[in-house]
């Protein structure tokens, strides 16, 4: 996910104290470079792409980068005092993320021999405030990262930006395919698909579903065995499904088809993401002996496709869809992440919590367990039959949930810290799930959740911090709100308030 894309790396300088300082300057950012590089705390490889002095240098490299499909952001970094107005022309033509480091080559000064020449030569501390102040004039969207290049604690910020400003990237290259259109009558799975394409970068298209059956019909019963037999190694498999000549081995089996059939599918247009709907899966009559659709809502499949990192969203919900393939880029290797629904409240005093699942879709990445393979049967949609799908509950422990909804003026990124706590058995509700508090207690995390027009789908993640999604709604330009443990709802409803003036005023 990592491996073929680059950060670039651009210290300022100038001319001043003629080229020795310049050299030294070059050797300096090398090293520093090459250092960051070895710690091993960020997943992208940064490259040093030179110390700039003017104008056009810097515009020439600014667009060099806008070009380059593997450099997916910019470090800069103020090395000797660097005269800002010549920043201005490459900074507006930049369309790459933008980190400013402010740090410097040495630690500490050297009290003892410290001299003038050091002076000009180490003067961050004065050039990052004048690169500051021609990105703010400009109105520049950046991360400023405040620490020694050494320092872990600055390293693993610039790591988090690196994992934002690649699933950013990702999302340039994101086509969304919708199998069938959203729930009828439901607002917040809908929105401006044209403002998101301009704004967030993906693109999302409508598949029907007749088109996707063409595949399922090219699906070759020898792949759907194979692909059967990978479930038995990978999942906990007993009774009837383990069975070949029962009810349940057939619906796992037709589960498995349709998985090849929206893998190829999705393959063949190049998508990253997809919906469903339950209301639309092919042909309606399972009885008819021309019959070609899926005989059961291909809730497996999205479980699955989801561990691999394909975009997943319910009742239609691209941006869901979406959102859930830029949580995954972020979080890869890090911790696990679903889409999920709020289903059901429990009251419990300073334990009341939300029970979150789906009829069938959550991604077994976050299970505390080996998911096991069933098949049950399900009462909801066009195919009221039985239905295969992993059941587990999450780990217990800290997580994040965000959601994106359309404004109208605006996308907003809502973010709820949450904990993830143990559930009850649930023996007559066989589906994956995960119950959890939000921030800062049920009552005003559901409250301010609710107040701030919050989906009923969300992305669930372990692993990351708000400091990830605070990155993305920078890079993006869109408004994030936080609900985490200093919440209170008045304080909520005036930021709420704050950000409508804002936007109004911006637009």
């Amino acid at each position: 996910m990592f491996d073929n894309l680059e950060i670039w790396w651009v210290t300022g300088a100038q001319m001043l104290y003629g080229e020795e300082p310049v050299r030294i300057v070059e050797s300096h950012s090398r090293e520093m470079v090459d250092g960051i590089n070895a710690a091993g705390a960020i997943p992208v490889k940064v490259v040093y792409k030179g110390t700039v002095m003017s104008s056009k240098d810097i515009e020439r490299v600014m667009l060099e980068a806008n070009a380059d499909g593997k450099c997916i952001g910019i470090i800069t970094w103020m090395h000797t005092f660097s005269p800002a107005k010549m920043w201005i022309h490459g900074l507006q033509q930049l369309r790459k993320p933008l980190l400013h480091l402010h740090t410097q080559y040495n630690a500490e000064i050297p009290w003892d021999t410290m001299d003038m020449d050091f002076m000009n030569l180490n003067q961050s501390a004065h050039g990052d405030r004048e690169f500051g102040h021609i990105c703010a004039r400009l109105d520049v969207r950046r991360k400023v990262v405040v620490g020694y290049w050494k320092d872990p604690a600055t390293l693993e910020r610039i790591a988090v930006w690196s994992r934002v400003a690649a699933a950013v990237a990702d999302a340039r290259d994101m086509l969304v395919l919708r199998f069938g259109d959203q729930m009828n009558n439901v607002a917040v799975t809908d929105g401006d698909k044209v403002a998101a394409e301009m704004q967030l970068g993906y693109h999302v298209d409508y598949c029907p579903v007749s088109e996707l059956m063409e595949y399922h019909k090219a699906v070759a019963d020898a792949d759907v065995d194979a692909l059967v037999a990978e479930y038995h190694r990978m999942y906990v498999c007993e009774g009837d499904v383990a069975v070949p000549s029962t009810d349940a081995y057939k619906a796992v089996w037709n589960a498995a088809k349709a998985e090849l059939a929206i893998r190829a599918c999705l393959k063949a247009k190049g998508a990253k993401a997809f919906t469903t709907n339950f209301d639309d899966l092919g042909t309606d009559d399972i009885n008819d002996p021309k019959f070609e659709g899926f005989d059961q809502i291909p809730g497996l499949a999205a479980q699955r496709l989801m561990a691999e990192g394909i975009g997943f969203g319910a009742e239609g919900d691209w941006k869901s869809a979406a959102l859930y393939r830029t949580l995954w880029v972020m979080n890869r290797g890090l911790g696990g992440c679903s889409f999920l629904e709020d289903y059901t409240l429990n009251f419990d005093g300073a334990r009341s919590s939300i029970l979150q699942a789906h009829m069938l879709e959550v991604c077994p990445t976050i299970a505390e367990e080996k998911p096991r393979l069933e098949v049950h049967f399900l009462g909801i949609g066009i195919r009221k039959a039985q239905t295969a799908r992993l059941v587990f509950t999450s780990r217990p422990g800290t997580g994040i949930t965000a959601t994106v909804i359309d404004m109208g003026n605006r996308f907003r990124l809502i973010v709820n810290d949450v904990e993830c706590i143990k559930s009850k058995p649930l023996p007559k509700l066989p589906v994956a799930s995960a119950l959890w508090i939000p921030m800062p207690d049920f009552a005003t995390g559901a409250g301010a959740w609710i107040m701030a027009g919050g989906t009923h789908h969300s992305c669930f993640a372990y692993g990351i911090t708000p400091e990830y999604w605070s990155d993305y709604a920078e890079m993006t330009g869109i408004e994030m709100v936080h609900i985490d443990k200093n919440t209170t709802l008045e304080g909520f409803k005036r930021e709420l308030r704050m950000g409508e003036v804002y936007y109004m005023l911006k637009k």
